[in-house]
C-alpha cells in the first residue's frame, strides 16, 4: 500500500502558486512599511480637501450598507436576525458575520452594540448608487476619487495619502465628517468587487494608507494570546467564506472545509511569523509539497497563497484576487477543498484537489 502511496505522489499534478504579492506581500517588513507608513510632519498643518459636493449635499447615498454606521444591534438583529457567527477583530471590534454562503457575504464590526463598520461583497446587496460589477469608471465618476482624504478629531488632525495603486485598487472616500467608504476593485475585470464602511476613528486604528497627521494617534488594543487566537479563527473563516462567494460570481464551484488542511496552513503562517521571512519555502528549503507528505495528506493537485501584514482578512483575499498568481489559484475550477491557516498578520490558503 504505501509504494501505491508514494507511486500516486509522483504521478500527481502538483499546481502551487508561488507567486508573491505585489508591493504590500514583498516580505513581512516591507509589507508592514507600506501598510502602516506613518509620517508625522507636526509643524505643518495636514492638507485639508474638502468632500465633493455631489456625494454630501446630493445625497445620492441612499444604499442601506452606509445607514447601519451608528445603529445598534438591536436594530441589526430585527432587521437581519441572529448572525451566522461573532469574530473577534484585531481592532476592538466584533464581527456580526451574516452570508448564505454563496452569493452574499456582510459583516458588521460592533463595539458596546453599536456598529462602527461595514464590510459587504456579493450580490443583491442595497449599496446604491453604487452596484457590485460597476465599471471602476463609473465609480469613479460618482465617488471623485481623490490622492488625499482629511479627517479631524478634536484638535487632532490627519490626512491620508493614496498612491496610483492604491487609487487603482482600493480608493478611500469621505461621505461625512465621521463616515468613510473604501471601495475594493477587481483590477482584471476593473469592476467593484467590494466595499467597506467605516467611522474615522476605525479608519485611524487601521491606517492602510499613508498618514501624514497632527496630534496623536489611537493604540490598538492588546490582545492576549488567547484573544489572538479567537482573532485568527475568525479570520480563518472569513477567508474561507469570501473566497467561496468570489468563486459563485465567477461560476466556479464552492470549496469544503478541510480541517487537516488548515492546520498545514497555520504552521506555515506561524513559521514564517517565528522565523521572521515571507516564502512558499521554509529556510530549510521545504515547500506546500514536503508540508502535505509530513501530514500524510493525498490530493491530485494542489497550490498555495500567503499574504503578510494586510489589515484583515478580508482585505487580504482583495490582494490575492488582484495578483495573477494567487487570482488564479482563487478561481482554478479543480480545485475541491481549501483549508485557511492565520496567525497574527499572516495568511495562508492551501487549495487542494482531492478524489471524491
Amino acid at each position: 500500500m504505501r509504494w501505491i502511496q508514494v507511486f500516486v505522489l509522483f504521478v500527481i499534478v502538483v499546481l502551487i502558486s508561488f507567486f508573491l504579492l505585489e508591493k504590500k506581500q514583498l516580505e513581512p517588513e516591507k509589507a508592514l512599511d507600506n501598510i502602516s507608513h506613518i509620517v508625522s510632519q507636526k509643524q505643518k498643518d495636514p492638507i485639508d480637501k474638502q468632500v465633493p459636493e455631489n456625494i454630501i449635499k446630493n445625497q445620492k447615498f441612499k444604499g442601506d450598507i452606509y445607514h447601519w454606521i451608528g445603529k445598534g444591534t438591536s436594530e441589526l438583529t430585527e432587521e437581519l436576525g441572529e448572525p451566522k457567527r461573532k469574530d473577534l477583530s484585531r481592532y476592538g471590534y466584533t464581527w456580526w458575520v451574516y452570508t448564505n454562503d454563496q452569493s452574499q457575504y456582510i459583516q458588521f464590526g460592533v463595539i458596546d452594540d453599536i456598529i462602527q463598520t461595514v464590510y459587504a461583497t456579493g450580490h443583491n446587496i442595497p449599496i446604491e448608487p453604487l452596484t457590485f460589477g460597476d465599471s471602476y469608471e463609473s465609480v469613479k465618476a460618482k465617488l471623485q476619487f481623490t490622492e488625499e482624504v482629511a479627517y479631524r478629531h478634536g484638535i487632532s488632525t490627519y490626512t491620508f495619502f493614496m498612491d496610483e495603486e492604491d487609487i487603482k485598487m482600493h480608493p478611500l472616500v469621505k461621505l461625512s465628517e465621521n463616515v468613510y467608504v473604501q471601495v475594493y476593485f477587481d483590477t482584471f475585470t476593473d469592476q467593484l468587487s467590494s466595499i467597506r464602511v467605516m467611522t474615522g476613528d476605525i479608519l485611524l486604528l487601521q491606517r492602510p494608507y499613508e498618514l501624514r497627521y497632527r496630534g496623536g494617534l489611537p493604540e490598538l488594543p492588546k490582545l492576549t494570546n488567547k484573544e489572538w487566537k479567537q482573532v485568527e479563527e475568525g479570520m480563518e473563516q472569513q477567508i474561507f467564506d469570501i473566497t467561496n462567494v468570489i468563486r459563485t460570481s465567477f461560476n466556479k464551484n464552492t470549496l469544503i472545509w478541510e480541517e487537516e488542511i488548515s492546520q498545514v496552513a497555520f504552521s506555515h503562517s506561524k513559521d514564517m511569523s517565528d522565523e521572521n521571512y515571507f516564502s512558499h519555502y521554509s529556510p530549510d528549503g521545504e515547500g506546500l509539497k514536503e508540508r502535505l507528505e509530513q501530514q500524510e495528506i493525498y490530493y491530485f493537485a494542489a497550490g498555495e497563497n500567503i499574504a503578510a501584514q494586510y489589515v484583515d482578512a478580508p482585505a487580504a483575499v482583495e490582494g490575492w484576487l488582484n495578483s495573477k498568481g494567487h487570482r488564479e489559484a482563487l478561481l482554478q475550477e479543480e480545485y475541491t477543498h481549501l483549508g485557511v491557516g492565520v496567525y497574527r498578520l499572516y495568511y495562508t490558503q492551501n487549495f487542494l484537489t482531492k478524489p471524491n
